[in-house]
């Protein structure tokens, strides 16, 4: 027994843990629900608590450098500690709200919810599975007014949040477009989209427009960065009406 409890401890014989989640698709916001399934090794374990925690890949920078780095956008305690008994199974429920800032795994960006078992002295046994996120129905109205506006998304990621980004992530989202039809054909380079902070009624973007280079003047602008114009605006379910014709007359602002 004694040395079977030692193997425990290094993860031989040791409890496990296998999460089921109710569907592998969600809209931030959505509500989680799935069964988290323990089964008990040789011996007896104390499992002081169960935590639930999602996470995000994004990419960092040090120096010149750049790494893909994980953020904990998420986290939950499941049970108070208890006790499984050798063999022992036991199923436990639960529910918790997808964040509406979770970004949208497009692109680069993945997410994934972590099952942990804490236990003292032990080895911790856990689990990992993946999870596929839309964007909220605001985030995606201001993705499809891009759109239809001619623009082609050409890439997705998480990034670094710059330090004066008001945003509770160290991350932000990054939408890459460039006009390949429409009246911005031949005038933007191309056209960034920043999720910065989204709750279930408002959804803050930021954008910048990058102005195609037209003669000597305007290529030097553009060598320094200069033919780059930024502007934060916040939109709401009473702008979905005119949220196409108000993107439009923004970017028509900034050429």
């Amino acid at each position: 027994m004694i040395f079977s409890k030692a193997l425990a401890s290094f993860g031989v014989g040791a409890a496990t843990v296998d999460t089921v989640l109710d569907h592998d698709t969600y809209t931030a916001g959505d509500l989680v629900q799935g069964d988290i399934h323990i089964k008990g090794g040789n011996v007896e374990q104390r499992i002081d608590a169960i935590y639930l925690s999602l996470h995000i890949n994004f990419t960092n920078k040090s120096g010149d450098k750049e790494y893909e780095d994980t953020a904990t956008i998420f986290q939950k305690k499941i049970t108070e500690p208890f006790s499984i008994q050798a063999g022992e199974e036991k199923s436990l429920p639960f529910s918790f709200n997808l964040p509406y800032d979770a970004p949208a795994t497009v692109g680069r960006t993945r997410a994934w919810l972590n099952t942990g078992l804490d236990i003292k002295h032990a080895v911790d046994p856990s689990d990992k599975d993946a999870v596929a996120i839309r964007p909220t129905r605001l985030a995606g109205a201001v993705i499809d007014a891009v759109k239809n506006l001619g623009f082609r998304l050409r890439e997705v990621e998480c990034e670094k949040a710059g330090l004066r980004m008001n945003t509770r992530h160290s991350f932000v989202q990054e939408y890459e477009f460039v006009p390949t039809t429409g009246p911005f054909r031949g005038y933007l380079d191309e056209l960034e989209v920043v999720f910065v902070n989204q709750t279930s009624h408002k959804v803050e973007v930021l954008f910048q427009v990058d102005r195609k280079a037209r003669g000597f003047t305007s290529f030097l602008s553009e060598a320094f960065d200069m033919d780059e114009s930024y502007v934060g605006l916040t939109f709401t379910e009473q702008d979905l009406p005119t949220l196409q014709e108000d993107l439009r007359r923004l970017i028509q602002d900034y050429l």
